[in-house]
């Protein structure tokens, strides 16, 4: 009897740990800075999808086009004048993250290139 229970709270140890091991890894990806490159564009005046001019970085993966739309100041921040009317390569870096089937970059880092 004593086995028993031995080994029933060594299990329940087990799993207990195991689970816990994996929710740290899963929220450690989402706060995972990345870096991402494509083309910047506004979301009123190019895309036509909201009503205030915001930012968004069309990137091509798997030959698909995914859009992150940038969490910023909109027509206020310094690179709003370079790519509201024409698209701009631009590399993107901050913390990509889901919300309603939509990928978003908080605390966006914007580089223009030349």
């Amino acid at each position: 009897m004593l086995r028993i229970a031995l080994a029933l709270a060594l299990g329940f140890a087990a799993i207990t740990i195991a689970g816990t091991a994996t929710s740290v890894r899963a929220e450690d990806k989402k706060d995972e800075t990345k870096k991402l490159e494509g083309k910047l564009t506004c979301t009123k005046c190019a895309l036509s999808e909201t009503d205030k001019c915001g930012h968004a970085l069309l990137v091509k993966k798997d030959g698909k086009e995914v859009k992150y739309y940038l969490k910023d100041k909109g027509a206020k921040e310094s690179y709003h004048g370079k790519c509201c009317t024409a698209d701009v390569d631009a590399t993107v870096t901050g913390k990509v993250v889901e919300k309603d089937k939509k990928l978003t970059i908080e605390d966006p880092k914007v580089e223009i290139k030349k």
